[in-house]
């Protein structure tokens, strides 16, 4: 992208930050009436990404002008400058912002639990209605879109099955194309990057919230491109538009965007933990704490009977690539051993190239499967709004882990049936990707 970027100003300068992070000062220009400034920004000498929210301020989109909208979005549906998307949209007259609707965890990031559901409320900066899509209903109702034209979804994903957003997408897609409502995505980047791909291929039979569509635990598509995906093999058949991003590339991790972290939910507070989440999130269906309660969640595992110095010993023969695991004591503030110390590890990517997150959290989980037989248990239903079948079976997409753990396979046919289908789903989604 160069300097003749529509008459836009922006100020640019570089400090020294990590490879494609840099700090940018964006100003507005250019009158929409009413006092309304046109969003411009200019990206001379900068190399940024630019999101789907921020191509559609910048640019307009002419197939939403003067539409009633309603707006799937959180506290990180913001752009560079944490401007939220439902303000900046509604100050705009080029778009009519009807409603909102919030995934799980509220708009306000007030409910962090599992199926610790949020209720309607109203938007007191807006005054428009927030319509929950996590709590006796997953999907948007027919009064909500009975009020607008087109649904935008302006939400950051984190690359893993597991995160219920994309299947917020998932249901709101499918309730469009019920009623005849466009349905519109404002990409933003996989902050994991878009090749790397691991394992768990959600299998027939363990469908849920956390997995509504056969893709790997570590997918690499970015939101728009998953929409494309679920509309296609899912047969949704909704009307789909997805607004690209310009400057993303497939190898960018998040810090390679030049985008400030957006702090997607409570738990996962920084990019090494949405990386670690994408492993670390089966200890959901354990009772082994994944470090909720601390500051480093999803990066410290553990519980009061594991000794960290003698369990990381008998890992030794066995250290996945990429991850220096730790000795470490932690002590949760609240979930899982609120208010007591934990012994475990700290998992510490050193090469997150190579690192193989859901390799190296069942590493971790077949040694306390042996190590600490009589203190070691599988969480029981419901989660996620499965109320029979075990946590652990519809995090990892079969009941091949809790199998394997019970001695029925071997850690190297675990390893490869958590690998199988990943190259298949490599093939399968290649004809929807957009960058």
């Amino acid at each position: 992208m160069g300097p003749a970027t529509r008459g836009v100003r922006c100020k640019g300068t570089m400090r020294a930050s990590p490879p494609g992070i840099h700090r940018v000062v964006v100003s507005r220009g250019g009158e929409l009436g009413g006092g309304i400034r046109a969003y411009r920004v200019d990206w001379t000498g900068v190399g940024m990404v630019t999101t789907g929210l921020e191509v559609i301020l910048e640019e307009g989109r002419p197939s939403l002008h003067g539409m009633r909208l309603g707006l799937i979005c959180n506290q990180a549906s913001t752009d560079r400058r944490f401007n939220f998307a439902k303000d900046l949209l509604h100050r705009d007259e080029r778009f009519q912002l009807t409603a909102l609707l919030a995934p799980q965890h509220g708009y306000f990031f007030s409910q962090w639990d599992n199926m610790d559901e949020t209720a309607d409320a109203v938007d007191r900066q807006t005054g428009l209605p927030i319509y929950s899509l996590y709590s006796e209903r997953r999907e948007p109702s027919l009064q909500s879109l009975a009020e607008i034209d087109a649904l935008v979804f302006d939400i950051q994903d984190v690359g893993t099955r597991v995160y219920t957003y994309i299947w917020t997408m998932y249901l709101a897609m499918q309730a469009c194309a019920a009623v005849g409502t466009r349905f519109v995505v404002l990409d933003r980047p996989n902050p994991l990057n878009g090749r790397t791909m691991e394992g768990a291929v959600l299998e027939e039979g363990f469908a849920s919230f956390v997995g509504l569509h056969p893709i790997p635990m570590r997918h690499g598509m970015t939101v728009g491109e998953l929409a494309r995906l679920f509309n296609d093999q899912a047969g949704l058949g909704c009307e789909l538009e997805v607004v690209e991003m310009k400057g993303w590339r497939r190898e960018f991790f998040f810090d390679q965007t030049g985008l400030p972290w957006p702090f997607p939910s409570t738990g996962l507070p920084t990019l090494e933990s949405a990386l670690a989440y994408a492993g670390m999130v089966v200890f959901e269906g354990t009772n082994i704490s994944e470090g909720r309660g601390t500051t480093r969640p999803f990066e410290l595992i553990g519980a009061p009977f594991i000794d960290p110095y003698a369990f990381v010993a008998g890992l030794s023969d066995m250290a996945p690539p990429g991850v220096i695991l730790q000795p470490y004591y932690f002590k949760p503030t609240v979930n899982k051993f609120g208010g007591k110390v934990c012994g475990g590890v700290k998992v510490n990517v050193s090469d997150r190239e190579s690192f193989r997150p859901l390799l190296t959290a069942l590493t971790i989980l077949g040694q306390i499967t042996l190590a600490c037989q009589d203190d070691f248990t599988w969480t029981a239903p419901p989660y996620e709004y499965e109320f029979e079948k075990p946590p652990i079976d519809i995090i990892t997409g079969s009941d091949a882990v809790r199998r394997a753990l019970h001695g029925e396979l071997t850690r190297a046919e675990l390893v490869e049936h958590c690998e199988a289908g990943v190259d298949e789903f490599a093939e399968s989604r290649r004809q929807y990707l957009l960058y």
